[in-house]
C-alpha cells in the first residue's frame, strides 16, 4: 500500500486511474479523488443505515464512514482478508472509505481509450459505471463516484 500512496502524492494526476478488483471485475477510479489507501481497520457499526455502509473508522482523529463496494454493487458478501483494503476518497466536501477486495495498479489511460458503457451488461448496475477503459491489461470499468456515493 505504501507504494500506491507514494504514487498518489505525485503532482501529475491527469489521465491516471487507480485500478482495483471487486469479485472478478476490475474497476478504476480517477486518481484525483483518492486521498490514500489503508488496510482494513476496526469499524464501529452504526444502527439503521444501509447494509453496504459498514460503519465508521477513525482516520488520524477524523471520523470517516466506510462503504463495502462489494455490497454496494449487489455482490455476495465476502470475509475481509490481508488483500482487502480501504481506498479513502474525497468527492466535493465528503470523505469516505471504499472497502475493496484488492488493489491492482495505477494506470495512465489516454482519453481516446475510454468509451461509453451504454448497453454493456457487466453484472453491476450500469448507473455506477461512468465509462469503460480499454487497456493492455483488459477492460476496466470506470466507476461514477458521485452515483456510488449518493444513489439510494
Amino acid at each position: 500500500m505504501d507504494e500506491f500512496n507514494e504514487m498518489l502524492n505525485q503532482s501529475e494526476t491527469q489521465g491516471k486511474y487507480l485500478t482495483f478488483c471487486v469479485g472478478d471485475e476490475e474497476y478504476g477510479i480517477e486518481i484525483d479523488y483518492v486521498i490514500e489507501i489503508i488496510g482494513v481497520q476496526p469499524i464501529t457499526e452504526v444502527p439503521d443505515i444501509p447494509s453496504y455502509i459498514k460503519g465508521l473508522i477513525s482516520l488520524r482523529g477524523k471520523i470517516t464512514p466506510v462503504m463495502d463496494v462489494r455490497l454496494r454493487f449487489n455482490k455476495p458478501p465476502q470475509e475481509y482478508d490481508e488483500r482487502t483494503c480501504i481506498i479513502v476518497v474525497s468527492q466535493e466536501e465528503s470523505t469516505i472509505g471504499l472497502i475493496i477486495d484488492t488493489i491492482r495498479d495505477v494506470l495512465d489511460i489516454d482519453d481516446s481509450l475510454i468509451g461509453d458503457p451504454a448497453g454493456v451488461k457487466t453484472g453491476t448496475p450500469n448507473r455506477y459505471i461512468k465509462s469503460i477503459a480499454r487497456t493492455d491489461h483488459g477492460n476496466k470499468l470506470i466507476i461514477n463516484l458521485e452515483k456510488v456515493l449518493s444513489d439510494r
